[in-house]
């Protein structure tokens, strides 16, 4: 489903014509529920960087919404993978930043860092393997989730413009119910990973090129 076939189902089903602004928030808003729930294995990228010396904080790159693997690269390519811990673990664990080493743990620290523990002794290369928030249906008129699992994005945007529409809450019930039952099928396909470092909990990487 593109996003001129979603306007027309979203207005068809409500029997009403909205702006295109209230198109736009209606459906930006359901893929931001969507993408915030869901671990979708076609949505993550790899990207390689280098720490810096006595720096503990690692910038994220921009479209990120969670990680599925942080490791550090040694000169011949072996890769030690950090643990994922919270900012207070890393805090209680590494009290003095001052205090160096090889990364062996990471939080995430805020929306655009990653905290590290112990800070870094050297200017270490790392791979990030993540999440990212895509390009919006409403700019870019085709995405995988429209493609993929339309029902839930259809579902997602149907809720919001009935909202909007301040109608009967059985009728929004009852998109919810269809709602959750796409998310399920989605979340089925992502094995239910939601918002877990895939190093930490067991998964199986898989190789992204």
């Amino acid at each position: 489903m593109n996003y001129t076939e979603l306007k027309t189902n979203i207005e068809d089903i409500c029997e009403m014509t909205f702006t295109a602004d209230q198109l736009a928030m209606f459906t930006d808003q359901a893929e931001q529920k969507i993408y915030n729930s869901v671990q979708i294995p076609a949505l993550r990228r790899n990207q390689t960087g280098v720490l810096t010396d006595a720096n503990n904080y690692l910038e994220l790159p921009s479209g990120f919404l969670y990680t599925y693997s942080l490791a550090v690269l040694s000169s011949s390519g072996v890769y030690t993978y950090l643990l994922n811990k919270d900012v207070n673990f890393i805090r209680e664990a590494y009290p003095n930043p001052a205090t160096t080493g090889v990364p062996a743990h990471y939080a995430l620290f805020s929306d655009t860092a990653i905290i590290l523990g112990p800070t870094p002794d050297s200017a270490y290369t790392v791979e990030l393997h993540y999440g990212y928030y895509p390009a919006s249906i409403v700019t870019a008129s085709t995405t995988w989730l429209g493609d993929n699992f339309d029902s839930a994005l259809l579902n997602g945007a149907l809720i919001e413009a009935i909202r909007f529409m301040k109608g009967e809450p059985d009728i929004i019930a009852n998109y919810e119910k269809l709602y959750l039952q796409s998310i399920g099928l989605l979340k089925n396909l992502a094995d239910g990973k939601l918002r877990e470092d895939t190093y930490r909990s067991g998964q199986y990487r898989q190789s992204v090129s």
